[in-house]
């Protein structure tokens, strides 16, 4: 069976598979093809008709350019403060003569798509600006469409995109190959690595060398990860479901025993069944469902992790969220930010979980906004959960130099959120 994740099967006529595919993509985007059901081209891969359906929902057409997001002094603060910067000696010395020869471009983006370097030579990379293929530029789906780094993150896995299979109309005549990379501790996305240039990239061993390149960056990160004081680790930052790291083994809890082990952890004193109940449900609770809960989650972490009479877990089990406040404890924010994968458990609203989480967040908040950091007050605004953000928006553009080409930016962003919510600014009125 072909490997979907190459463009190519062995044999292909390349300029015949650019035609048929640039064919089909004419077709889509016409709406002519729906590339839904029986009326779907054997020529195009399912990951790549998946992408253009999300990429024809996100963007206005086929002719859209990536959109510039970072630049300048803002682009220089934030990669040096983001995981990738730790391995960046990897991606040169693995791929970094593959982009010198003069046929490739060596690119790494984080989890969002935004490229953080693009390196090669002078004039790979002249080639590449009018399509914005740029430091600081945004290349997740929604932004740029088909693509390799932004539909490996899509789907959080190594692939190529070949010519005419990118949705947007400028960037066809290249083709790429690229592969998602992990936090090793948490499984955390924290972007892609990869590389660009012609047609003859399509073939196994580009893929398989920004694979190899990933998993290498991935066991460096790993390997220099300062060891956490206990035998396992919980992480429920930025997830329904928590994880749980225990005596070699990664398992994946469900969402009511993820809520169990998360309040346990922040009581390790131990907590009966009646007051775990109320931090589950509140008042309206049967004893029965607690110990039914109780019973189950004991049969799946077992007797060496779980005690009862109180219900507590046993000392060696650390989590992400205790590391987050131990960090802020400590005044070491950009760290704890780090650690910060969102809010914790998002989707539970459990009471115990939802006080939780506002203690979580609001600490962690409260310290990035002292900071007066604008690297880390970017960070958290260009995050889910900081997005909507207005006092970190009005916060942030105050720290804005009045020239910075960012700062226009911040000020509309502003005006935006204080018309949605029906208030009224310092920075409006004029006053910085």
């Amino acid at each position: 069976m072909p490997n979907p994740w190459l463009a190519l099967d062995l044999g292909t006529d390349p300029a015949e598979r650019i035609r048929q595919v640039g064919h089909a993509h004419e077709r889509f985007c016409s709406g002519e093809l729906s590339l839904s059901g029986d009326d779907h081209p054997q020529k195009i891969r399912s990951v790549v008709a998946d992408s253009w359906r999300r990429s024809a929902d996100a963007l206005a057409g086929p002719d859209s350019t990536a959109p510039i997001d970072l630049s300048d002094g803002e682009l220089e603060e934030y990669r040096a403060a983001h995981p990738l910067a730790r391995v960046l000696p990897i991606f040169r010395d693995l791929l970094g003569g593959l982009a010198d020869d003069g046929d490739h471009l060596m690119a790494v983006c984080d989890a969002y798509g935004r490229l953080l370097w693009v390196e090669g030579a002078a004039s790979m990379l002249r080639g590449a600006e009018p399509m914005n293929f740029v430091p600081g530029a945004r290349w997740d789906e929604a932004h740029a469409g088909t693509n390799a780094p932004g539909t490996a993150l899509a789907i959080d896995h190594p692939l190529q995109i070949f010519a005419t299979e990118h949705f947007s109309r400028p960037v066809q005549r290249w083709t790429c190959a690229a592969a998602p990379i992990h936090d090793p501790a948490t499984g955390r996305l924290l972007g892609a690595i990869d590389v660009t240039g012609g047609d003859h990239l399509a073939n196994p061993h580009s893929l398989a060398l920004v694979r190899a390149t990933a998993l290498a960056a991935e066991a460096y990160l790993g390997s220099r990860r300062t060891p956490h004081a206990g035998a396992g680790r919980v992480t429920a930052l930025g997830r329904n479901e928590a994880t749980l790291t225990f005596g070699g083994g990664l398992q994946r809890l469900g969402r009511r025993h993820s809520e169990l082990v998360v309040l346990l952890l922040a009581h390790p004193e131990g907590r009966t069944g009646e007051e775990l109940g109320f931090d589950l449900y509140g008042d309206e609770v049967s004893p029965v469902t607690v110990r039914a809960e109780l019973s189950r989650l004991r049969r799946t972490l077992g007797p060496e992790l779980l005690e009862s009479r109180p219900y507590r877990l046993r000392a060696d089990l650390d989590s992400d969220f205790r590391t987050a406040i131990r960090l802020l404890e400590r005044g070491r924010v950009a760290e704890a930010l780090e650690e910060y994968a969102g809010p914790l458990l998002p989707g539970s609203d459990a009471p115990g979980i939802t006080r939780l989480r506002n203690l979580v967040d609001g600490q962690m908040r409260a310290a990035v906004l002292a900071s007066r950091d604008r690297a880390l007050m970017r960070t958290w605004l260009h995050n889910p959960w900081g997005a909507d953000d207005l006092e970190m928006w009005e916060a942030y553009a105050k720290q804005l130099p009045h020239g910075a080409p960012a700062r226009p930016l911040a000020l509309n962003r502003v005006r935006q959120l204080a018309a949605e919510y029906g208030l009224a600014t310092s920075l409006q009125r004029g006053r910085n």
